[in-house]
């Protein structure tokens, strides 16, 4: 279990992320028009998994809008930016900030991508949900980098994780 805080709150997750180096898991996750994507969906592309409890919430609304920026200079790279909010308060966040370079996606029905990577909080007022993480994918599927951010409310190191890529 990885240890980790929520406003200074010890919390715990379900365990460590994946190892880099390792394949990456598949997922089944749940886009804003409804239709399910995959990770073979985006084979032979990097992908920067940005992966946050709520949309709803400051830090986590921050790094969608930073990755955003940042992913518009990216090549042959996606930034899927995963919570368990449902796809339609996604789908209006992402019109509200005009959030076109990034896409999100949606693990609302089963929250098996947040057991498969081990980063769903297991106590704590957000137990299942997401804690905030980052998993960089190169082309072939394998995992580069991670990140588990120790303080739910601090943002990732989105230098180091670009730099993954």
């Amino acid at each position: 279990m990885a240890d980790i805080t929520l406003g200074g709150t010890p919390v715990k997750t379900l365990g460590t992320l994946p190892n880099v180096g390792s394949k990456a898991n598949d997922f089944s996750l749940t886009a804003v028009d409804l239709s399910t994507k995959s990770l073979a969906d985006y084979y032979g592309k990097n992908v920067v998994l940005n992966i946050f409890p709520s949309v709803d919430t400051g830090t986590c609304a921050a790094s969608v809008r930073a990755f955003n920026k940042k992913a518009a200079d990216l090549d042959n790279t996606v930034v899927i930016c995963v919570s368990r909010d449902l796809p339609f308060a996604q789908s209006r966040f992402c019109g509200a900030e005009d959030i076109e370079n990034v896409e999100i996606l949606s693990d609302f029905n089963t929250g098996k991508f947040g057991k498969d990577y081990n980063l769903e909080f297991a106590d704590g007022p957000f137990t299942g949900l997401h804690s905030r993480a980052i998993v960089v994918i190169d082309t072939n599927g394998v995992i580069k980098y991670t990140q588990q951010v120790q303080e739910v409310a601090d943002e990732p190191d989105y230098e180091a994780a670009l730099k993954a890529i």
